[in-house]
């Protein structure tokens, strides 16, 4: 039991001096900043240290970040005058040009307010012996008027004092209307007999009734109308032509050679 108490006494001793160095240490950590930071164990209050000390260097970063949003602003007002430019160019559409009024057509001269239809006020006609085809005679129509004129359907012929005019060749019919201009021409041919000689004393034979006659009048077609107004009369040779019931004629025609085909 004696040797035990003073062992004991011992490790208090022992405990009681490692606690004043440790006493000692933190006071002279204390005074010395430098030295205790360069030791690794100082990094541990570093750690437990309270965030305040930082968030003053935090706060001036984000001072920072709020001068570079300003500057976004900026931009923003760039973009604004972009769009202000786009206004400009839209204006632009003011200069589509605007429609133009449909033309009425009264200068011209084939409008159908410009034409008339051919007559003897308008044409001069002649007539002419031919040898081909063999008795036939040709019939020429000219526009000696101003204004285009449209011959319709085929030419009314009275020779002498015949009280009815010559049937017309169906199958001559054209496809389309003849139309003259001012001092243009077209024609018709006229079957005078179904004789071979056709010679104008009376023989020749072939058809009935036959005859010479040595005047004759054109009459002319409308529209829609047998009357197309005022006759024309032709010259025939001085002795005349013969004549029978074969009498035919054929539709207006626009050449000369169409016109000799019946």
């Amino acid at each position: 039991m004696s040797i035990a108490a003073p062992t004991r006494s011992r490790v208090r001793l022992l405990t009681a001096a490692a606690t004043v160095a440790l006493a000692a240490l933190s006071l002279t950590a204390c005074n010395n900043g430098d030295g205790v930071r360069d030791e690794g164990a100082s990094q541990q209050p570093s750690k437990s240290a309270p965030a305040g000390g930082d968030s003053g260097k935090d706060t001036s970063a984000g001072s920072t970040t709020g001068d570079n949003t300003g500057t976004g602003t900026d931009t923003g007002t760039g973009t604004g005058t972009g769009t202000g430019s786009g206004n400009g160019t839209g204006s632009g559409a003011t200069t589509k040009p605007k429609p133009q009024p449909a033309s009425t057509g009264k200068n011209n001269p084939t409008a159908a307010a410009s034409r008339v239809t051919c007559n003897g006020s308008t044409v001069k006609v002649t007539a002419q012996s031919v040898s081909r085809p063999v008795n036939h005679m040709l019939l020429t129509v000219t526009n000696t008027g101003s204004k285009r004129c449209d011959l319709y359907g085929y030419p009314a012929l009275r020779f002498g004092e015949a009280q009815s005019v010559p049937p017309v060749i169906d199958d001559s019919q054209p496809q389309a209307v003849v139309s003259l201009s001012p001092g243009q021409s077209a024609y018709a041919g006229v079957a005078l007999s179904g004789g071979d000689d056709g010679g104008g004393g009376g023989g020749g034979g072939g058809g009935a009734n036959g005859r010479t006659e040595k005047t004759l009048e054109v009459f002319f077609q409308g529209r829609n109308t047998n009357d197309g107004g005022p006759g024309a009369k032709a010259a025939l040779p001085a002795k005349g032509v013969y004549v029978d019931d074969s009498l035919k004629v054929t539709y207006w025609q626009q050449s000369m050679s169409d016109a000799l085909t019946w």
